[in-house]
C-alpha cells in the first residue's frame, strides 16, 4: 500500500526554503577607528538597514593641525561612494579622503592608499564657513579651490565624534564626488560621522582676480 502523500506539502516546503534563502544573513564588517593609514578591530554584525562595509582613510587640516586617520565600519550601500573626495573651507581647513565600499563579510579588512593631496589653486572659489553647534553659516569668507575641486558645497546637519553629537554647518570647495552625498545620508569621514540634513552642490565660479 502506497503511503498517503500531499502534493501541496512539497510545494509549501519549497516556498519556505526559497524564502529563507532570500532573506540571507546580516552583513559582518570590521569596525575600528585610529590614527594613521590603517586600523584593526573586531568583526561586528551590521545593524538593520546597513548593507555595506566601508574603509575610509583621510587627511585633515584643522586650523593648521594636520592628521591622518582611518575608519572602518558598516553603512548603507546607497550612501557609500568609493573613491576620492576633497573639500576645502580655507587655506588651513581642508579634508581629503579615499573610501572603499563593499558588500561581503569582512571585505573592509584591508586598507586603501592615503589620498593624494594636490593643494595647487585652480582659479575657482566658493563661499566658505565652518559653524559648530548650528545648522546654518553665512559663507562670508572665500575659499580658493584646489586640485580637482570644481564645486561649491553647503553641508549641514549633525556630526558625531565618539559619544558626542552636535549640530554643524559648513561651506566651501569640493570635488564633484562630494555631490554624491544627499540629505538624509549618514556619511563617515576618517574622524567623524555626519548625518546630513542639507547637502547643496553647485558649480564653482572663477575667482574675481582670475576672471577673464
Amino acid at each position: 500500500m502506497r503511503p498517503f502523500s500531499r502534493p501541496g506539502t512539497c510545494l509549501l516546503a519549497c516556498i519556505l526554503l526559497c524564502t529563507l534563502l532570500g532573506l540571507g544573513y546580516p552583513l559582518s564588517c570590521e569596525v575600528c577607528k585610529g590614527s594613521g593609514p590603517n586600523c584593526s578591530g573586531k568583526m561586528k554584525t551590521c545593524e538593520e538597514g546597513k548593507d555595506a562595509c566601508v574603509v575610509v582613510v583621510g587627511e585633515s587640516n584643522t586650523k593648521g593641525h594636520l592628521s591622518i586617520n582611518t575608519y572602518k565600519g558598516c553603512m548603507k550601500f546607497s550612501d557609500c561612494y568609493s573613491g576620492f573626495v576633497s573639500t576645502t573651507m580655507g587655506p588651513k581647513d581642508y579634508m581629503v579622503s579615499n573610501t572603499y565600499c563593499c558588500q561581503d563579510d569582512g571585505c573592509n579588512h584591508g586598507s586603501v592608499p592615503p589620498p593624494q593631496n594636490n593643494r595647487t589653486e585652480n582659479g575657482l572659489q566658493c563661499p566658505a564657513c565652518i559653524q559648530p553647534f548650528q545648522e546654518t553659516c553665512a559663507g562670508t569668507q572665500a575659499a580658493r579651490c584646489v586640485g580637482q575641486e570644481t564645486r561649491c558645497v553647503y553641508f549641514a546637519g549633525n556630526v558625531q565624534a565618539g559619544i558626542i553629537r552636535t549640530k554643524f554647518a559648513t561651506q566651501g570647495c569640493a570635488t564633484e564626488s562630494a555631490c554624491y552625498s544627499k540629505p538624509g545620508a549618514q556619511v563617515p569621514s576618517a574622524s567623524y560621522l555626519y548625518f546630513l540634513r542639507r547637502a547643496d552642490c553647485l558649480p564653482a565660479p572663477r575667482s574675481p582676480s582670475r576672471a577673464e
